[in-house]
């Protein structure tokens, strides 16, 4: 990672809680300030809080109709 030109580390602000982070191999959990801020970002994902947009995934049902179609639509041999 490239510093910048006055040589003080780069900050980044923690993704929870916005507090300055300087990126520096010393910041265990970078880019978040602390392990409590961590695990909260973690819980948030796991709790689906946070979420990338996109179309939902299928489940089984729409699955199973799905392979009972291409059944249908395979040729015989």
């Amino acid at each position: 990672m490239v510093r910048p030109a006055n040589d003080s580390p780069l900050e980044v602000s923690c993704p929870q809680c916005a507090k300055p982070v300087p990126w520096l191999p010393e910041s265990t959990y970078r880019p978040f300030c602390s392990k409590r801020c961590q695990l909260l970002d973690l819980g948030a994902w796991a709790d689906e809080s946070h979420r990338i947009s996109g179309e939902s995934a299928m489940d089984e049902a729409d699955i199973e109709a799905l392979l009972a179609q291409a059944d249908k639509d395979a040729p015989l041999s």
